[in-house]
């Protein structure tokens, strides 16, 4: 067969193995991983990645593009920039839009925007929140469902109508209506009655600040949390429906997660790049509503980690979740009409990277973590590995390139990051989508529409342990 391109002289890592090798690729796809220096003489293009890692592209399932309902924010051309320069090469949208994606209907007009629109390779997660429109949603070709156990309290956004679920009896419904389809249902685990008793008593004491806000998300050492994801776990095992957890950040429920697995439940989980970077209280005193999501105690960062090192958690998602300064400097004086998240999406394998430098973690659970248990789990065997037949998703990181994160830097419309002045060691210098380039030399390549819908080529593995 013949070579379109190869990758020589870099270390490549995929699978838990890591080696000094040379990538060949043809017609967009991976068709050998070599000895160095055996690529052949005719090879069609050559990239010289010597002193590089050469990794699988990060498949990010937690992105919300913000298109369509509040491009003022982001879109999905800006997001997927962002995306590519931060080496994802496949993006999974969330379903908190305008209007939201909870019908058949509305997928299929936020996968045409897609289409006519991202950079980088997409699916996207609808709203589990009509049983009637599960099935025809499978059929468009998703990897997953989405709900959120919340409703938000004097705001309209980020959890508008439609994608908000706590009543117990209709998340079993939904849960017993996703089982047959074998896809996994994403749910963001809170307890609205516990919150809405510890807000208002903040409320009552006329504090509403950055703070507070912080405290009572976690108040009693994660009881939102821990309640949650006890009654979804519970309700998933009933009900055979595989689950996967978003925000994993408490102790308890990362230890009723790993009971879970152990008893051989179908159930993944998550870390996000603010409960592993950020989070801490000097962020939430320092940058107040430019850090939250969500204060994480330092007991539960480490057990995230611990747990993200171990196999507890499965992946690291981004979670990214523009919002505009001004959307956020009102959370100074009133956090609860400010806008929570963070962006993270052109940073999280960056920052990830610098973790392996400092020896937080081994660079091949790093790909593990990013690249090849999205794809395994969410059943995209075409993606998140380097074995021969799946796609050229490929990502050339220069492991001890040290640079400063700012601002100017930021290709996501909202023009900040929460690490603005970080300086970390460990760049993207280059990504690659199928073969093609995306990123380049510090500049993104690829144009809006190159990217193609990422459907589950097999059922997905909701890894049991």
């Amino acid at each position: 067969m013949t070579v379109d391109l190869a990758i020589t002289g870099g270390r490549i890592v995929d699978q838990g193995q890591s080696r000094d090798a040379d990538l060949l690729i043809s017609d967009g796809v991976i068709i050998g991983v070599t000895e160095p220096g055996s690529t052949p003489s005719d090879a069609g293009n050559v990239i010289d990645a010597a002193g590089q890692l050469v990794i699988p592209g990060m498949i990010d399932t937690h992105v919300h593009t913000r298109e369509p309902g509040w491009t003022h924010k982001e879109d999905i051309t800006t997001c997927s920039q962002a995306a590519a320069a931060g080496g994802v090469t496949t993006i999974f949208g969330m379903p908190n839009l305008r209007p939201p994606t909870a019908t058949v209907e509305t997928l299929r007009e936020v996968l045409d925007l897609y289409d006519a629109k991202s950079v980088v390779d997409y699916n996207h997660n609808p709203a589990a929140s009509n049983p009637d429109q599960i099935a025809g949603m499978a059929e468009l070709g998703i990897a997953a469902y989405k709900i959120y156990m919340v409703v938000d309290t004097g705001r309209e956004y980020p959890h508008p109508a439609g994608t908000g679920m706590h009543d117990h009896g209709h998340l079993l419904e939904m849960f017993e209506t996703i089982a047959p389809t074998g896809l996994p249902f994403m749910v963001h685990p809170h307890d609205q009655g516990i919150m809405d008793l510890i807000e208002q008593r903040y409320w009552a004491a006329g504090d509403r600040s950055p703070e507070a806000y912080a405290k009572t998300l976690a108040a009693y050492d994660g009881l939102i949390w821990d309640t949650a994801i006890g009654v979804l776990l519970r309700i998933a095992e009933a009900t055979g429906c595989p689950l996967h957890i978003v925000h994993a950040q408490t102790s308890r429920s990362i230890e009723m997660i790993r009971q879970a697995k152990n008893r051989g439940q179908q159930v993944s989980a998550e870390a996000n790049h603010w409960t592993l970077f950020l989070g801490s209280w000097d962020d939430v005193t320092t940058l107040g509503p430019y850090a939250l999501s969500y204060w994480v105690p330092d007991h539960h960062k480490e057990a995230t980690w611990e747990a993200l090192i171990d196999g507890t958690i499965d992946m690291a998602n981004s979670d990214h979740a523009p919002h505009t300064r001004e959307e956020k400097d009102v959370g100074w004086t009133d956090m609860w009409a400010a806008h929570t998240g963070t962006p993270g999406i052109q940073y999280q394998l960056p920052l990830l990277v610098d973790s392996v430098g400092t020896g937080r973690m081994s660079i091949e659970r790093m790909v593990e973590v990013t690249s090849n248990a999205p794809a395994r789990i969410f059943g995209l065997g075409q993606k998140g590995c380097f074995a021969p037949g799946t796609d050229a998703d490929v990502v050339l990181v220069d492991p001890d390139l040290e640079w400063t994160i700012t601002d100017d830097d930021v290709l996501s419309k909202i023009g900040w990051t929460p690490y603005a002045g970080r300086t970390l060691r460990g760049k993207v210098l280059r990504t690659l989508i199928r073969g093609e380039d995306v990123y380049r030399d510090g500049t993104v390549v690829g144009a809006p529409g190159f990217g193609k819908q990422a459907r589950p080529m097999t059922r997905p593995e909701n890894d049991a342990r």
